[in-house]
């Protein structure tokens, strides 16, 4: 009886050993061979479908352009080219485990797939939401993964609006203190070239207004009247021809005497031993040196005068700033004795040279005066339009700008509710424009309204994104 029990119980645990072989995944009962050459192949199949490339079975983002496996052993799955829509065309197959899919040859590159929904998820292979729904390409140069997706209903309650940048000219407003002073080129000295006495001053006080024409004193000059007695014998001694009537014309001139009283000498036979001197021109009585009586010499200033229907505005312009004023730019000056009524003015002239004490340079601003309101020696304060006259620049609404010190950021427009905020380069800013020197193109539109919480939610997305990251790493195993 004893050895057939050992026989049975041994045969039981054969029976058991190569079932477990079998379970344990041979794929045959252990201690039987195996015929290779019998073994029937697994039948190719039928379907059409061609293999576009393998991938992990886990989801995992690695690829491979040939049949590989998994560092557990387990076989790449199978991608179709009627599943990698994304990709069909012919493609250029990635290098075993690179970790990118394949992108077809001359189309652009996708760096990766983004939430349908908005949502701060960006995934490097294809895949689906918890909905169902197709994950979106993101292609190479787009930057999508820094865009942000607002519902139009939170974009109209937000209040966001939007403007195209443009190409225009940027007017820099210039600010500089001043002084009004006369009209240089108007100012006018009144003088006698022979000595002579004032027998009469009609223009007897400074600040008197008068007309060109109008006389200002009257005069006696013994040296005057001997060249109106010479004139005289020119025109009507015997055996006196044309030369010397025009040598005794020019000797009056020469003493400057007005030809009107030349035109009177030549219409009455006596001489005018008095002369009431004429106004050469109009304007305001700057300056008065002589007295009724008086004697006079030859030379000596008597009157200046000076046309204050133009006034000029001489600016003091610090020297950080000489290089955008240039001539011909409009400015508008404020006189403190009108502060409510501004003037408006251009730019004639800047002086060559700085104050050395102040380092200013001066700018000449000529503004009209016609009712002589403007004061000589008024303080003013003027705001000069530097830059009005340049080309035309890129520029947006300095609305628009999100300046943090050392970083300044737009908010572009991409429409369908997707805003992206881009890093730009600025310019100059003036007139309510900044100038883009880089990072935007024309015609891309930016947001000048809420902008600012459009770019909070892009900085909160860009937190999210970061901490999702953080979270996917696996964590470090020390030594």
């Amino acid at each position: 009886m004893k050895p057939s029990v050992l026989m049975i119980a041994g045969a039981l645990a054969l029976l058991g050993a190569a079932a477990a072989g079998y379970r344990t995944g041979t794929g045959h009962w252990p201690g039987l061979a195996q015929d290779r050459s019998t073994t029937a192949p697994i039948a190719p199949s039928h379907d059409s479908r061609r293999v576009v490339y393998w991938r992990d079975p886990d989801g995992r983002p690695a690829y491979s352009a040939a049949p590989a496996k998994t560092p557990d052993g387990r076989d790449y799955m199978p991608v179709y080219d009627d599943e990698a829509a994304d990709f069909a065309g012919n493609r250029k197959a990635p290098a075993a485990n690179s970790g990118q899919p394949p992108h077809a040859k001359g189309e652009r590159k996708i760096i990766g797939y983004r939430n349908p929904m908005g949502l701060p998820d960006i995934s490097p292979v294809p895949k689906k939401d918890s909905m169902g729904m197709d994950y979106l390409p993101i292609y190479e140069g787009e930057e999508e993964g820094s865009s942000v997706k607002v519902s139009l209903d939170r974009v109209q309650r937000s209040g966001v609006r939007s403007e195209v940048a443009v190409m225009r000219a940027i007017a820099q407003p210039v600010r500089a203190p001043g002084v009004a002073k006369p009209d240089e080129r108007t100012l006018r000295t009144v003088t006698l070239r022979a000595d002579g006495f004032i027998e009469a001053l009609y223009a007897n006080e400074t600040g008197k207004h008068v007309r060109a024409g109008e006389p200002l004193f009257r005069v006696y000059s013994p040296q005057i009247v001997s060249a109106e007695i010479d004139y005289r014998t020119a025109i009507s001694a015997p055996g006196r021809g044309p030369r010397d009537e025009a040598g005794a014309i020019q000797k009056l001139k020469n003493l400057d005497v007005p030809e009107p009283v030349i035109a009177q000498l030549r219409a009455n036979p006596n001489p005018s031993l008095s002369i009431d001197w004429p106004s050469p021109v109009s304007g305001i009585v700057m300056e008065k040196k002589v007295v009724e009586g008086q004697m006079v010499r030859a030379g000596e200033e008597m009157l200046r005068l000076a046309d204050l229907t133009k006034i000029w505005v001489i600016a003091n312009v610090a020297e950080q700033d000489m290089g955008m004023i240039k001539v011909g730019a409009p400015a508008k000056i404020s006189f403190r004795a009108f502060p409510d009524e501004p003037f408006e003015g251009h730019v004639t002239f800047v002086l060559h040279e700085l104050d050395m004490a102040s380092r200013t340079g001066k700018a000449r601003i000529e503004v009209d005066n016609p009712e002589h309101r403007i004061k000589h020696e008024m303080y003013a304060d003027v705001e000069i339009s530097a830059g009005s006259g340049d080309s035309p620049r890129l520029a947006v609404p300095t609305s628009a700008v999100i300046d943090s010190g050392s970083r300044q950021v737009v908010i572009v427009d991409r429409g369908e509710g997707r805003f992206e905020p881009r890093a730009v380069k600025l310019g100059v800013q003036g007139d309510g424009f900044v100038e883009i020197r880089d990072g935007l193109k024309v015609g891309e539109k930016v947001l000048v309204a809420a902008n600012f919480l459009i770019d909070a939610e892009s900085n909160l997305k860009a937190a999210l994104k970061g901490f999702t990251a953080d979270g996917d790493k696996p964590p470090e195993t020390k030594p």
